[in-house]
């Protein structure tokens, strides 16, 4: 049986981390034993950012509807509970486009929610029935 040489392997696999650890400072980009924990460490914080990303983006949406429906007296806990009564289906990414681009458009969502707020019935504030004092 032939013999078999892993320099071939080796060398492309070196490579292909090497060239993952491009634009690294020091020896973390050249040399393979360190350029490795790098690029390993390098790819667990993409992991754990591409979470973080979505939570940080959703926020920024939310302060954006937020600052926006205020303006028209209205809090977001309110505006939303209105969202989902008046059945409107747009996400808050598209919201807080709106509200940034198009405020007219915006101010015509904010009115139809208003609307069906003004139709719900209020809550009661009184004392509850059956229940003693």
């Amino acid at each position: 049986m032939a013999r078999v040489k892993r320099g071939v392997t080796s060398h492309a696999r070196h490579k292909r981390v090497l060239d993952q650890a491009k634009g690294y400072y020091g020896r973390r980009k050249n040399t393979i034993r360190i350029a490795r924990q790098a690029v390993e460490k390098a790819g667990q914080y993409a992991y754990r950012d591409r979470k973080v990303n979505k939570r940080n983006f959703r926020a920024l949406w939310i302060q954006r509807i937020n600052a926006a429906v205020r303006e028209m007296g209205l809090t977001y806990g309110r505006f939303m509970h209105g969202v989902k009564l008046a059945g409107i289906e747009l996400d808050r990414k598209v919201m807080a486009d709106i509200a940034m681009h198009e405020p007219e458009a915006f101010r015509a969502i904010i009115a139809q929610v208003q609307s069906v707020l003004d139709v719900q019935a209020p809550k009661q504030t009184g004392p509850v029935a059956g229940v003693a004092a």
